[in-house]
């Protein structure tokens, strides 16, 4: 394929809860889901972590009432296996390689990608040559380094990510080094969510397209093809 897009996925390295013994990480779904809607559109998916290698996963998201139908499928799917074993050192990407970056989430990214350099350097890079970023569920922590590092990056941005409400009902709210919406409206964004908690919901504001929760994932990744395939 001549015009074949590549995506960056960009997932977390860090897998300690704050306080506990429970791990957390990358919450397997949110990855599937949007990895899968990639590969089925005909893109090519580049995977990268601030450690590189294998990410950590959330324990939770690996229950059987949270698996969907991308996780069984990407069970059996080797070459995904193996990208995943392996992902590529964040440090190391360009978005000039790539035609838009995607962040799921998990409750890794509050820790580490909301304070990585490179991250918020990538996303500033994506945003401002056009290409879009797409973040889900605790993915857009990522965007607190963005707006550190371009102080004003947020204001008036319209944004879903995990809500203070959610993080409250999974019982994590206490294990948190701060709440993600609490922190995203601070930096002046305008957080929009679904009336029901844990329903899907997704926002785009120009090429920032963010979604909401575990359910957002797959949409979120089907709006962001949306905005590649209009270019």
């Amino acid at each position: 394929m001549e015009n074949q897009k590549n995506i960056l996925m960009v997932l977390t390295s860090h897998s300690q809860m704050e306080g506990t013994n429970s791990k957390t990480g990358v919450w397997l779904g949110e990855f599937t889901d949007p990895y899968y809607e990639f590969i089925d559109a005909g893109y090519r998916v580049t995977l990268a972590s601030p450690l590189g290698g294998r990410p950590p996963v959330d324990p939770m998201s690996e229950l059987t009432e949270n698996i969907t139908g991308a996780n069984r499928r990407f069970q059996d799917d080797e070459i995904a296996k193996t990208a995943f074993e392996r992902t590529n050192l964040l440090s190391l990407m360009k978005a000039g390689d790539y035609d838009a970056v995607f962040y799921p989430g998990g409750h890794g990214p509050i820790w580490d990608l909301a304070a990585d350099q490179s991250s918020g350097r990538l996303i500033l890079d994506f945003y401002h040559a056009d290409k879009p970023v797409g973040a889900v569920c605790h993915g857009p922590a990522a965007l607190i380094k963005a707006a550190e590092l371009e102080p004003g990056f947020l204001i008036g941005k319209n944004v879903s990510a995990f809500t203070n409400t959610e993080e409250a009902l999974v019982g994590r709210g206490n294990n948190v080094p701060y709440k993600l919406e609490t922190r995203l409206k601070d930096l002046g964004a305008k957080l929009h969510s679904a009336l029901v908690p844990f329903m899907s919901h997704v926002k785009r504001d120009g090429m920032l397209i963010t979604g909401q929760n575990p359910l957002s994932a797959g949409p979120t990744a089907k709006a962001l093809i949306k905005v590649l395939e209009q270019e």
